[in-house]
């Protein structure tokens, strides 16, 4: 295995190890805000935006930088 295929895979690891705490950090929020179920939904709907875009972003550059 070359190591830009180590590299390759353990960025693809941390995206989703990053993804999951970025979760963690907003559930936690709502938690320990008393949000509710309501609150804890526009939570995760506005603070998720901004990875979803991240992760959004990451995909159109790829498929733009191979030319499909």
């Amino acid at each position: 295995m070359r190591l830009a295929e180590i590299e390759a895979i353990m960025l693809n690891v941390g995206l989703v190890l990053f993804a999951g705490f970025i979760f963690f950090i907003i559930y936690d929020l709502a938690k320990k805000s008393n949000a509710g179920k309501f609150g804890t939904v526009v939570l995760f709907f506005a603070l998720g935006l901004g990875l979803a875009a991240f992760l959004i972003k990451t995909v159109v550059v790829e498929y733009v930088g191979n030319g499909v």
